[in-house]
């Protein structure tokens, strides 16, 4: 259902510095760019993240209540991404652990302040 999700960013080197090396730790790279958005996955057929500058070219901002749960695989691999991302400058909004019976995950927030969340459902 899918196709991709767009963070903003304000330091568009900075943001791929980040996402290049966390989304590569994930089997991910980047897809494709068209001058703004750089578009990182596995491949085009299944979901990705765009991260660029807002198309108004105003300043990006995070959203309040704005997240980006990205499949993690199992809770050791949730871990080494939660630390990757804050070896890469992400800030923590909640360590990786246990949350309900069915969801394992971990909370990050990138430079430009935007939530992501790996996690593991089932």
């Amino acid at each position: 259902m899918l196709s991709y999700v767009t963070l903003g960013t304000n330091n568009i080197e900075k943001a791929r510095a980040f996402y290049t090396p966390l989304f590569e730790a994930m089997g991910g790279k980047e897809l494709f760019d068209n001058g703004r958005l750089y578009f990182y996955g596995t491949d085009m057929a299944n979901p990705m993240i765009a991260v660029g500058g807002p198309y108004n070219e105003e300043t990006a901002t995070s959203g309040n209540g704005t997240m980006v749960a990205i499949q993690g695989g199992d809770p050791e691999n949730i871990d080494r991404l939660y630390a990757k991302a804050i070896e890469l400058g992400a800030t923590c909004e909640g360590e990786p652990g246990q949350r309900m019976p069915i969801f394992y995950g971990a909370y990050v927030r990138d430079p430009d302040g935007n939530k992501l969340c790996f996690c593991k459902l089932g």
